[in-house]
């Protein structure tokens, strides 16, 4: 098929790179603008956008896509579909209804389950047990298209959001060639149920405070959740103290005052907290590099009776 391809993150550059080896013709490549990003705040390309000049298709990066001209240009291209996977603009009525076959979209969830920006971390802090993608019929709604095709996947016990994204990613390219490859043989799109719906905010960097209060499976779970961004934090000492990674252990309440420091042993940094006990593993101090929790200990004097402070600010 002419295609009209629009998404932004890795997660779409996998379907991206997988429609253009199924021998589509991706007449037009949509991503957002360069971003800055780093320490040195360089301005950097998105995945999409790389793949697409990797590749020699056809880019535009427009700011918006509610100007005429901009409807105007892709109309001009004649698509029979366009595939939008976390492109991260909105779409109009208007554009919509450009390609002869409406747009098709890349959902990293099982709809209605997570309509909206964060299906991924949003199913993590909420400890399902499986996720999956769908691919959309797109209307005006905010993911409440009929639905062509869904694959599920289940969500490993150690998962993080970029892991999981990774995963759903593929099986995301797989299913977008395997329904183009089939739509016109395939039934009509089943509409959403209305029940079971719930949505996926966008994350607020302050959602990543940690909280010592809460039980530890909870703080497990945000912390697998923000990795790699924006990343579960505590406070040590007055700076910041990013959390990678940790296990948790069940209890039937606290066992000391949340955030105290039990011990450290070969599992690492054991914190108490509201309910059971945070056994931290990888740690990232403001500027540095992640470092096992254990040496971090070492080196900050971080031993039985200290107290790590929870993120969150009164």
């Amino acid at each position: 098929m002419r295609l009209i391809f629009a998404g932004t993150p890795p997660f779409a550059a996998q379907a991206l790179g997988a429609l253009a080896d199924a021998g589509h013709d991706v007449a037009l490549v949509l991503t957002q603008p360069d971003r800055p990003a780093g320490r040195g705040l360089k301005m950097l390309p998105s995945a999409v956008k790389q793949v697409a000049l990797e590749r020699g298709l056809a880019l535009a990066q427009p700011t918006s896509l509610r100007d005429e001209q901009t409807r105007a240009e892709l109309a001009a291209v004649g698509s029979e579909v366009m595939v939008v996977a976390a492109y991260g603009l909105l779409l109009p009525p208007a554009v919509l209804a450009v390609p002869a076959r409406g747009c098709l979209n890349i959902h990293a969830s099982l709809l209605p389950r997570w309509r909206g920006a964060a299906p991924v971390q949003r199913a993590l802090l909420a400890g399902d047990a499986q996720t999956g993608v769908c691919i959309m019929q797109m209307d005006a709604g905010l993911d409440t298209g009929a639905v062509w095709a869904r694959r599920t996947l289940a969500i490993g016990a150690r998962e993080t959001a970029g892991s999981l994204l990774a995963r759903l990613g593929a099986l995301g390219a797989q299913a977008i060639v395997e329904t183009l490859a089939t739509l016109d043989s395939l039934p009509a799109p089943q509409p959403q149920p209305a029940e079971g719906a719930t949505y996926a905010a966008k994350i607020d960097k302050r959602e990543a405070a940690v909280d010592f209060a809460a039980a530890a499976q909870q703080i497990d779970r945000q912390i697998r959740a923000f990795d790699p961004v924006p990343g579960a934090f505590c406070q040590w000492r007055g700076e910041r103290l990013k959390l990678w990674q940790a296990q948790p252990e069940s209890a039937s309440a606290a066992v000391a005052q949340p955030g105290s420091v039990l011990t450290v042993d070969e599992r690492g940094v054991a914190v108490a907290c509201g309910e059971g006990v945070l056994w931290l593993q990888q740690v990232q101090r403001a500027g540095g590099q992640r470092e096992d929790a254990r040496q971090f200990a070492r080196t900050q004097h971080l031993g039985e009776g200290a107290r790590l402070e929870s993120g969150v600010r009164a």
